[in-house]
């Protein structure tokens, strides 16, 4: 295992950013960055050993910087969408940016991907190399209640697995879901679309929703509709049913809390296998259905809609407005703690 820290730019106001990265005896390498806990690449070997960067992004900082994508980045306080921008706790509502028509999306305007964490150095052991980032999120901040700090961790082993944990706290009673945002094509980034991967998700429901994409409270089953992914199936195999692409959170089987499998994603011409496990309740799907081309990838890629899809393991959306919904309120002296597991291979 290996593990090097080098500069990746500074921000405007004249903060250092820093890149580290991580590599296996296989061939795996990770590069993160500190701005945003951003995943930057993650290269993997096909099925003849040639490795490719499986994750879209940008050559460097400024474009974490200029471009509101999420690509790869650590989303928060709350991923994905509060309905009307607002929560009630303990009888005080809350007023948060509506940066999504008239809902709150993945933080607000500057959320968790648009901030420098504290990180120290990136460790390799035997088995496996880690680097870990924290934040303290000030009471208040994009409208949310508490002094809330935050870690996340990114572990690369020998095992060809990327691990992501994330721990936190808080002085106040606030809410929280946390999730990492890359968009994967497993046949290499920049290289067309991702219609032709076969995805199996473990998750027999769906949290129903409205034109706003707000979860309407109801739960209800995949069966006999395009969302089903209970076997394995090609993302594009019945896209058009869906409209503009999937952007659906998936109710995961078993019990929150626990490792358990969450998704298996397969990419026939290059024989990569990415398997997902998590101890979220719903995982996200969303199938890059507002990329247009606008936006300048690595290389000299650009990407177009669909070039990528999302597994974002997390809480259900509009949680904070659901009662019947998993919880996602953390109260002081309460460790808050999530963990995904990404494990690859070929076939």
């Amino acid at each position: 295992m290996n593990a090097h820290k080098e500069s990746f730019g500074q921000t405007a106001d004249g903060q250092e950013v820093f890149v580290y990265t991580l590599a296996n005896s296989k061939g795996l390498r990770a590069r993160i960055t500190n701005y945003g806990a951003t995943l930057v690449s993650l290269y993997v070997p096909d099925r003849n050993g040639h490795l490719e960067d499986i994750v879209l992004g940008f050559d460097d900082l400024q474009g974490y910087i200029q471009h509101t994508a999420c690509m790869g980045a650590t989303v928060g306080r709350y991923a994905n969408r509060i309905g009307g921008a607002k929560f009630t706790l303990d009888g005080a509502e809350y007023t948060l940016a509506a940066n999504n028509g008239p809902n709150h999306l993945h933080g607000g305007i500057k959320g968790f991907d648009k901030v420098v964490w504290e990180t120290k150095e990136a460790v390799a052991a035997d088995d496996e190399a880690w680097v870990k980032m924290s934040y303290l999120s000030v009471d208040g901040e994009e409208g949310y209640p508490g002094n809330l700090q935050c870690t996340v961790t990114y572990t690369l082993t020998n095992a060809d697995e990327l691990r992501i944990t994330y721990e936190a706290h808080t002085d106040k009673k606030t809410v929280l879901n946390l999730t990492n945002h890359s968009y994967w094509n497993l046949a290499g980034q920049g290289s067309g679309d991702i219609l032709g991967h076969e995805l199996m998700l473990h998750a027999e429901k769906f949290t129903l929703i409205d034109k706003g994409l707000i979860p309407t409270g109801i739960i209800a089953s995949v069966f006999d509709m395009p969302l089903d992914f209970t076997r394995p199936r090609t993302i594009g195999s019945r896209m058009r049913q869906t409209g503009n692409g999937y952007d659906h959170n998936y109710v995961l089987k078993g019990t929150p809390g626990e490792l358990r499998p969450c998704a298996d994603v397969h990419e026939p011409k290059t024989g990569r296998v990415m398997e997902i496990h998590t101890t979220e309740p719903g995982v996200q799907l969303y199938t890059g259905n507002f990329l247009d081309g606008s936006i300048p990838g690595k290389g000299g890629s650009t990407y177009d809609k669909h070039a990528g899809f999302c597994l974002e393991t997390q809480h259900y959306p509009d949680s904070p407005n659901k009662p019947n919904f998993p919880s996602t309120v953390l109260e002081p002296g309460q460790t808050f703690t999530s963990r995904t597991v990404h494990r690859f291979s070929t076939k």
